[in-house]
């Protein structure tokens, strides 16, 4: 199991959940890859940790189905499966769309200039192919809506949910287009003008294109 010794460690977290998101992250960019065996002493020595912290943490990947967990046996990173990517998409879309109309009361002249430089830095990522940071920085776009929504259990769903969809991403080299730069900008005017109504409808739309196209692409 080939794990990396220069990564960039979370930092002000408990030692359980600082494995947690670097073994999250690492399962997630296919560092570990499908069906790879996890050896708890491997990844304590890898993470500068001692075993307890790795077994919690594993375990909460089992739970949120990154891990498979044998009792005695085994402890195996799960399968990408392809239909997944149709079963993930729709509800983070309603979700997405939700904390957009949450938003709508809390948005300022700040949130959007901000909504709108990100928007800039993914059309670049975009023009110049750069998958891996378009991808991101996607998420950044959306997760400012989420955070101005304030509502910590749609923030704890959709984050369940986009750590699912970025796998998918990675596994498949799956690419995001102009058309969501595009869309984003309909997305920021429509919030300007505080329509919840049509920014329901076109945060649902800009995920659902999306599952079109990625699905159609790679033939899901």
């Amino acid at each position: 199991m080939p794990i990396p010794v220069n990564y960039t460690k979370p930092v002000r977290v408990s030692a359980k959940e600082s494995a947690y998101l670097q073994l999250q992250q690492w399962i997630i960019d296919g560092t570990l890859q499908p069906e790879e065996k996890l050896v708890d002493t491997d990844l304590a020595q890898a993470l500068s940790l001692s075993r307890t912290p790795i077994r919690e943490a594993l375990q909460l990947l089992e739970v949120q189905g990154f891990v498979e967990m044998f009792p005695g046996k085994a402890t195996r990173v799960t399968n990408v499966k392809k239909d997944d990517l149709k079963n993930l998409l729709p509800p983070l879309a309603v979700l997405q769309a939700l904390a957009a109309e949450l938003a709508i009361p809390n948005l300022d002249e700040d949130t959007f200039n901000l909504l709108e430089e990100t928007n800039e830095r993914f059309i670049k990522a975009i023009d110049s192919q750069d998958g891996f940071s378009a991808l991101k920085i996607d998420q950044e776009f959306h997760q400012i809506i989420v955070d101005t929504a304030q509502n910590p259990y749609i923030h704890t769903m959709l984050g369940s949910l986009q750590s699912h969809v970025r796998r998918q991403f990675f596994h498949h080299s799956l690419m995001l287009t102009k058309s969501s730069y595009d869309e984003h900008v309909q997305i920021i005017q429509t919030l300007k003008e505080k329509d919840p109504e049509k920014v329901t409808q076109l945060m649902k739309s800009n995920w659902i294109r999306t599952i079109e196209e990625l699905t159609t692409e790679k033939s899901f």
